[in-house]
């Protein structure tokens, strides 16, 4: 996987992350949504379900999700959570 790839690319990458982490918030009565992408490198996400309520999203937003996006797409700076 090369560092630079165009948006189409970019945009199946960052899918291909929330794919993999999928699993783990649908365990726990959550899913994440792909909102945007702004300069192929800041990430807008919407967590979902019981996801939206948990304690621990913040958490779950940095350890889990930012870091497999990251290892997905390596350019991806920031990863937010857009809440409503």
């Amino acid at each position: 996987m090369t560092a630079i790839q165009n948006s189409e690319e970019l945009k199946n990458s960052v899918e291909s992350a929330l794919a993999e982490i999928r699993p783990f918030l649908n365990s726990d009565g959550g899913d994440i949504k792909l909102i945007s992408i702004d300069d192929d490198k800041h990430v807008t996400v919407k967590l979902e379900g019981a996801c939206t309520h948990c304690s621990v999203n913040q958490m779950t937003l940095k350890a889990g999700v930012e870091t497999t996006i990251k290892k997905w797409a390596p350019q991806i700076e920031t990863v937010v959570n857009i809440s409503a």
